[in-house]
């Protein structure tokens, strides 16, 4: 492996394990542009925790736009990393990415959703309702998703149907993993209008206050992932078999959800930040060609 996919490999590996284990899968003229791209996101996704101020995050989101400009402009590609005091050096991810964009003609659309869906991180708003949460969850995760197909050659109806379903309900779970971390950093993700339903304010969360007010909303959340777990999986019999490595995120959110309604949807229970990727099964439905 050449040392820049090698590095890109390993930003997926630390930062988005969970995405990593999936993208092994996908075949190896297309694994570096799926690796890239799932770096890309990681580096994206943690614009807003790596700084301290809200100007600078969206300096440092404006920073990946212009990236994204220049690649599809067809120049050069600014050098360097985000603006964070970082002394100017190749940027492999870019590097990836750009390959990825032009070697298999990705849709800028789905950058720019992307984007768009990252900037509202750094207004630290909770969604109001359980739509914009999935809006977001859309704009996040299943823009992704849709690229990882385009890199994986895959162009139909059906299989794009499953890719945003897939998104969404990977989003949505890994946002209900995220909940107490995410609070502990001032951001509250569980939508206000069901928050307001129970009697329950956002300050609930950090302070572990009505913990079985939280499941219930919790257990809305997660049962809305499962619904579209089960309408990406009405298109099994239907898509385009090499879309597997991009809808395999279905098995693992599936383990986790299982997971938290094991725990009664607790995501105060200690064993809810503990639990690991069910790497077996993800083999063992990568191999039945399942998600």
């Amino acid at each position: 492996m050449p040392a820049t996919a090698h590095y890109v490999s390993e930003i997926v590996k630390r930062d988005d394990r969970d995405r990593f284990l999936t993208a092994v899968f996908a075949p190896l003229p297309a694994r570096g542009g799926v690796m890239a791209l799932y770096a890309f996101n990681a580096e994206v996704a943690r614009v807003r925790e790596s700084v301290s101020e809200n100007l600078i995050g969206q300096i440092k989101l404006q920073w990946w736009r212009d990236v994204v400009a220049a690649i599809y402009a067809g120049g050069d590609v600014p050098a360097g990393n985000p603006p964070a005091g970082n002394p100017p050096t190749g940027n492999p991810v870019v590097e990836g990415l750009a390959s990825a964009i032009r070697g298999h003609s990705l849709s800028r659309i789905h950058f720019d959703a992307l984007l768009d869906a990252r900037a509202q991180d750094l207004t630290d708003e909770s969604p109001p309702d359980v739509a914009a949460l999935e809006n977001y969850a859309e704009g996040t995760s299943a823009s992704l998703t849709a690229l990882v197909l385009e890199v994986l050659g895959v162009g139909d109806a059906d299989s794009k149907l499953a890719g945003r379903h897939v998104g969404i309900a990977w989003a949505l779970t890994g946002l209900l993993r995220a909940v107490l971390y995410h609070a502990r950093a001032n951001r509250f993700m569980l939508p206000h209008d069901l928050l307001a339903a129970e009697n329950l304010t956002p300050h609930d969360l950090p302070e572990k206050r009505n913990a079985a007010k939280i499941a219930a909303v919790v257990e809305q959340i997660a049962r809305r992932a499962r619904a579209h777990l089960e309408t990406a999986r009405d298109f099994r019999r239907l898509i385009d078999r090499r879309a597997l490595p991009a809808l395999l995120p279905a098995t693992l959110a599936d383990h986790y959800l299982k997971g938290l309604a094991r725990r009664s949807f607790d995501i105060f229970d200690p064993r809810h930040a503990l639990q690991r990727p069910a790497v077996v099964r993800l083999a063992w439905n990568a191999w039945r060609g399942v998600y």
